[in-house]
């Protein structure tokens, strides 16, 4: 989405400074963010909870699946890190296994809907939070495993290329049931 970018990169870090973007460039990578919640519902709303629950293409994710894991990981995953980064001094954070989660919760029988709104939720709240950084904030650093290096400038990105890689999983799957 960001293409080559003669931007500045995240001090210690390979993403790019997202606070040093271009207006423009920061304005379609918020507007991706914050569109992605509706992009599921629009996709997933009028499937019935039985076609939400298969999984097709040899994905590992259903419908079901693929929003709980968006709505757990924006919570415990994004939301978490932000607020650690944001309050604590290089804070060691956790790695997010998405595929050992889900079938803890086990995905498969939880709702759509519910799942649908508590992703909507929890990005409409890390975007708000990221909306309020002053730019001393989004140098603050820590480490993540299995990561390295983070910072806060480091989120918006890495929540861009975690969506990008969910709507290819989901058009892969759309396009096996055609």
């Amino acid at each position: 989405m960001l293409g080559p970018l003669a931007a500045e990169r995240c001090p210690g870090t390979a993403a790019v400074l997202y606070h040093k973007l271009p207006e423009m460039d920061r304005a379609a990578l918020r507007t991706a963010l914050e569109r992605m919640p509706e992009e599921l519902a629009g996709l997933f709303g009028a499937l019935g909870a039985s076609e939400a629950r298969v999984r097709r293409a040899g994905l590992a994710f259903s419908p079901v699946e693929q929003v709980w894991h968006l709505a757990d990981l924006e919570h415990e995953g994004f939301g978490r890190r932000i607020e650690r980064l944001l309050h604590e001094q290089a804070p060691q954070l956790a790695d997010f296994d998405g595929d050992a989660i889900a079938a803890e919760r086990d995905y498969r029988r939880r709702s759509l809907r519910e799942g649908l709104a508590a992703f909507a939720a929890a990005r409409a709240a890390n975007l708000a939070q990221l909306g309020q950084l002053t730019s001393a904030d989004w140098d603050r650093r820590g480490t993540q495993a299995g990561i390295g290096p983070v910072a806060l400038c480091d989120i918006p990105v890495f929540m861009s290329q975690h969506d990008a890689a969910h709507r290819a999983e989901i058009e892969a799957w759309r396009a096996a049931g055609a």
